[in-house]
């Protein structure tokens, strides 16, 4: 007989409620009482996310790193509402931060429903630094971005215009979809540590940072840098003829 990891886990929950007795909560490294099966919210629709653009459909080169050009992202999110925006390039993990500075109002009067998203990760703002961080890479360099399926990205189809960069979507609660990008915002947490107002950094300073990472030399890349990688995939792009999957 196969039970499934579902089941299993339902088991544990009073049949009903669906949820664990104070003892068993004790014991919980999150300290979370109820539980909602990973189907149903997987199952849950929105509406930036089309049949196009779902993982599933992602070219299969860009999952392969042999193929420069394919991109991951996210926000790390700091209080207040502030963020910053990293994106990571598959094959060379050359890193891009997108400078996300708070609107002209922020804080000056309450938050309007459906009003202006004025944090500034809202889809007009994150489009437009989007856009200007990835138009500053060659065409040949752009060809997919994989994102959260945060709402921030909800205006994709004219990211996809203006750039050219095609966009997908991670399945809900699938981190290991984006293992690059992942990866990376655990290393720029040394920069940017919780808890803290992300928006006091300038596009200067995530510049620096984004220097220092790129320079920082990978056993995943044979103890060369993001930046070498890059540079030699730009080089290579430069010359007719010559390969991009060496």
């Amino acid at each position: 007989m196969r039970i499934s990891h579902e089941a299993i886990y339902q088991s544990l929950f009073i049949q009903g409620r669906g949820a664990l007795t104070r003892e068993l909560v004790t014991c919980l490294r999150t300290g979370r009482a109820l539980r909602q099966p990973r189907a149903r919210t997987q199952n849950r629709p929105q509406g930036h996310v089309g049949a196009d653009v779902v993982f599933s459909e992602r070219p299969a080169e860009a999952a392969d790193r042999a193929v420069p050009g394919h991109w991951e992202g996210d926000l790390i999110i700091g209080t207040g509402r502030s963020a910053i925006g990293t994106i990571v390039e598959r094959k060379s993990r050359s890193t891009l931060l997108v400078h996300l500075p708070r609107l002209e109002g922020w804080g000056e009067n309450p938050p309007v429903k459906n009003g202006p998203a004025l944090g500034g990760y809202g889809a007009v703002a994150m489009n437009a630094a989007l856009i200007a961080s990835m138009t500053k890479l060659p065409g040949q360099l752009r060809k997919t971005l994989t994102w959260d399926r945060g709402k921030e990205l909800s205006a994709h189809a004219q990211f996809t215009l203006e750039t050219g960069t095609k966009v997908f979507f991670a399945d809900p609660h699938s981190p290991w979809q984006r293992p690059t990008n992942e990866n990376t915002n655990g290393l720029l947490r040394q920069y940017f540590p919780k808890g803290t107002d992300l928006s006091r950094w300038s596009a200067e300073d995530l510049d620096a940072v984004a220097i220092a990472l790129n320079n920082r030399p990978r056993k995943s890349l044979d103890w060369k840098t993001p930046a070498e990688v890059l540079e030699q995939q730009i080089l290579s792009l430069q010359q007719p003829g010559v390969a991009t999957t060496n």
